[in-house]
């Protein structure tokens, strides 16, 4: 099972991540403005921000996306050992995501990934038979278009002109603040009212990025990267000695110019972020093949096996803890406090998710997506141990299925042949 715990680890690892980005914009208002909370300015507050910015805003979005490639020639060679139409299969993948990332936005969380990721998929399975080298051309071609944008854009553009000034902001963001503490009404209004935006972001930035990201997926996917990994190979150091100078660099100029209020830094940090990933990966298979950390593996593969229901499941805990609904939290957590939340949801989460695999295949979401891909429905509990086939020594793989993981097989080995097409 070390090939499929690598991938599911990895997710996990990159899910983690992720929910340390959203909870800022779960918890507060301030954020989404690009403002302060003047209530947590003091110098421990700027430092966990700052650390925030360095190391983690923007770049495990990325490797999710990655993922979500790589795992999409999973998808291709469990349609090929099921004999099935991968096409038909991908479709009706892509419209269940659809349809579970519009549900979240509206009532969970208006930072939602899923929609993006499906209309994304769509162009990949239009390009899943070109050549590997014609998919890293298109992907770099991709995120050339966004920094260059980007560049142009703080050029050339007077953000002023379309943005508040400072004053408003605050303004805005104690406002969106107050509309989080109220019930299910102003919640969905917020969340509906964050859609223009969602949407710019989603055309201008992150649907292309994650694009590219997804055909440099495919292409590792197809070559089998992470299936063939020791932990010793020379090249995951090279990987770390050049990933991260470059990373952090480009870490610190976005940190140093105002994150996401300076469309340079942004730039700076879209042309940077896949090194610091990929030397984020690079260590953490080192670390997961190390026999003393290897642990770690086994820790956070359960986790990445239902990413799925576990990113939709750290959203209802920003909505439980911070939004009149449950808690009503809203703007009473530090920045350190965020993290420390973030902490706490997703060690519960691998607990739960370590637990929950014990007795079923499949996390729930991911179940319920499976029956929509296959068209059947699948088995949801897991055999006895005397009734499984030869070799089989626990639950299939299945994760975050068409939002970046799961390859939907049955089958522990996540070998593909090497083409030239998915």
């Amino acid at each position: 099972m070390r090939r499929v715990l690598d991938v599911d680890a990895v997710r996990g690892f990159a899910l983690f991540g992720i929910f340390v980005v959203n909870v800022t914009f779960m918890a507060s208002g301030y954020p989404g403005n690009l403002v302060t909370d003047p209530d947590f300015d003091s110098g421990l507050d700027h430092a966990v921000r700052v650390l925030s910015a360095v190391f983690v805003d923007m770049k495990f979005y990325v490797l999710f996306s990655f993922l979500f490639g790589y795992s999409f020639t999973l998808q291709m060679a469990a349609a090929r050992r099921a004999g099935a139409a991968f096409s038909a299969r991908m479709l009706r993948r892509i419209a269940g995501l659809l349809v579970i990332g519009a549900l979240h936005t509206v009532f969970l969380y208006g930072g939602d990934v899923l929609v993006t990721y499906a209309v994304a998929c769509l162009v990949l399975l239009l390009l899943r038979d070109v050549r590997d080298r014609t998919a890293i051309r298109i992907a770099v071609a991709l995120y050339a278009l966004v920094v260059l944008s980007g560049v142009a854009g703080a050029l050339f553009v007077d953000r002023s002109a379309f943005l508040p000034g400072e004053a408003e902001a605050l303004a805005n963001g104690a406002e969106t603040t107050r509309a989080l503490l109220g019930g299910w009404g102003a919640v969905i209004e917020g969340h509906l009212a964050g859609l223009p935006l969602l949407l710019v972001q989603a055309a201008s930035m992150q649907g292309p990025t994650a694009l590219g990201m997804f055909l440099v997926g495919m292409v590792a996917g197809r070559r089998q990267w992470l299936a063939r990994v020791t932990g010793g190979e020379p090249v995951l150091r090279r990987i770390q000695w050049v990933g991260f100078p470059i990373g952090l660099l480009g870490s610190v100029v976005y940190t140093a110019s105002g994150g996401n209020d300076n469309s340079l830094g942004v730039a700076a940090s879209v042309a940077t972020a896949p090194m610091l990933a990929a030397a984020y990966v690079a260590t953490l298979l080192r670390i997961m093949h190390n026999p003393r950390t290897a642990a770690v593996r086994a820790a956070l593969a359960p986790a990445g096996r239902m990413a799925l229901t576990n990113y939709l499941g750290q959203s209802v805990a920003g909505l439980v803890a911070f939004t009149g609904i449950g808690f009503g939290l809203a703007g009473t957590f530090s920045p350190l406090a965020l993290v420390a939340f973030a902490l706490a949801v997703f060690a519960v989460q691998l607990v739960v998710s370590a637990l929950w695999l014990r007795r079923f295949r499949y996390g729930p979401v991911e179940w319920a997506l499976r029956w929509l891909t296959n068209a059947r429905r699948p088995a949801f509990l897991v055999p006895p141990a005397d009734q499984r086939p030869a070799g089989r020594t626990g639950p299939p793989h299945a994760g975050f299925a068409g939002t970046g993981a799961g390859s939907g097989a049955d089958e522990p080995s996540v070998a593909v042949p090497r083409q030239n097409r998915a």
